[in-house]
């Protein structure tokens, strides 16, 4: 337990990757989002206004993920940590990280409805869909998404540490082929409304434990991955 929590206490040396980065662009992304949504409601444009710049700090965790392990994995088997070890304080480094920018979205989100969208009518972090089952649930959403995008970063760079990057190239084509294949079957078979009603009735709570299913399935690949994997 002693060197989970080392590893942790390693992956938080360097704050701007996992807290500074995260939060700046968070940030700059939230100033220029309501800057734009003031200028158009000071134009006579009633709204309200959405913008997908909420999606800007939760993208950045894919890096995070990936230089979570090229950057600090060689250096943890010189200390002697266990690949287990390193595994389980980089998850909580990270579970740590989400927890942060969840709870960051859940409180702008009540701030926005209070304020009736900052005073312009325009929502960044409160998207009437995601806030639908209240700011806990929303707060889970966000949490989840943020594990779920770093998971991804970590996995490919763990499998890119451990086969290379044919490898990974392979697979991320092949990801994005069955990805092809499934929209044309959608649009084929004209069911477009079936998945959409589908998702919708999910809603936040639904589609964040599925969410949270796929995040333990590729922490589990990785880690098996990790054990054979030479730093």
């Amino acid at each position: 337990m002693n060197r989970t929590v080392s590893v942790v206490r390693m992956q938080l040396i360097n704050k701007q990757t996992f807290v500074w980065v995260p939060l700046i662009v968070l940030g700059a992304s939230f100033a220029m989002s309501i800057a734009i949504y003031a200028i158009l409601y000071s134009s006579g444009v009633p709204g309200p206004f959405y913008g997908g710049g909420s999606q800007a700090p939760l993208w950045v965790l894919l890096f995070v993920g990936i230089s979570s392990l090229t950057l600090t994995f060689p250096f943890s088997q010189a200390m002697s940590v266990t690949r287990r070890e390193f595994f389980l304080g980089t998850m909580l480094a990270a579970a740590m990280c989400a927890v942060l920018l969840a709870a960051v979205f859940a409180v702008g989100g009540m701030i926005e409805d209070a304020t009736g969208g900052w005073g312009v009518n325009g929502y960044f972090f409160a998207l009437d869909w995601v806030v639908a089952d209240g700011p806990l649930v929303a707060a889970f959403f966000y949490f989840v998404l943020a594990l779920l995008i770093f998971m991804l970063g970590f996995w490919s760079a763990t499998v890119y540490k451990r086969s290379g990057a044919m490898v990974l190239t392979i697979i991320w084509s092949g990801v994005g082929l069955l990805l092809v294949v499934a929209v044309w079957a959608i649009t084929r078979f004209e069911m477009w409304t079936d998945v959409i009603s589908t998702i919708a009735e999910q809603g936040p709570g639904g589609f964040a434990t599925w969410g949270l299913l796929v995040t333990v399935l590729l922490g589990g690949i990785s880690y098996l991955t990790l054990r054979r994997t030479v730093p």
